[in-house]
């Protein structure tokens, strides 16, 4: 039996930012634009900010990388709001709404980010999500957590990342 795989459509546009999804924008999920000046030096980019409209409060900051046609999915947590990143290279992330009560269960998101089209994506509590290296290179991303990752009792539940009922397909699409 073959699975289902949502029809993606443009759901949320700001700028060069684009989330596509099905049926629509996965609630609590927000997008923007980062901000970046650039001067005879180099350029200064702003990633989060305490008076951001995302900004709910400070956990942690760490980094993780990933090689090429990688997919490092699904995870979720109960209490942590992820803010991803891009510094280096370019990930498609895959988003699937799985929680109970919510008004857009069963929705998928989906969006680019790159270093080229800098940008912030916030992760409410409960939606599923995971990326996928695109590209030529490795690529680096940072998260900005609400939450201090804890050893003992971690907040991360995973599904596998291929072998799942989520209506989502990590294979490059040509055309």
């Amino acid at each position: 039996m073959t699975k289902k795989i949502a029809d993606l459509k443009t759901v949320f546009s700001d700028g060069s930012v684009i989330i596509t999804g099905s049926p629509g924008l996965i609630n609590g999920v927000l997008a923007k634009p980062a901000k970046v000046f650039p001067d005879e030096r180099g350029r200064l980019g702003e990633i989060l900010r305490c008076d951001d409209e995302f900004f709910e409060k400070f956990g942690q900051v760490y980094f993780t990388t990933t090689y090429p046609g990688v997919v490092k999915a699904w995870h979720w947590h109960k209490k942590q709001t992820d803010h991803f990143y891009v510094v280096k290279g370019t990930i498609k992330v895959g988003l699937y709404d799985n929680r109970d009560g919510s008004n857009t269960k069963g929705a998928v998101n989906q969006i680019y980010m790159s270093q080229f089209c800098p940008a912030v994506l916030r992760i409410p509590p409960g939606v599923c999500h995971g990326w996928m290296g695109i590209g030529t290179e490795e690529a680096y991303i940072v998260n900005m957590t609400t939450e201090a990752y804890d050893y003992k009792l971690p907040d991360e539940f995973r599904i596998p990342a291929h072998d799942n009922d989520i209506p989502y397909d990590w294979t490059r699409k040509d055309g």
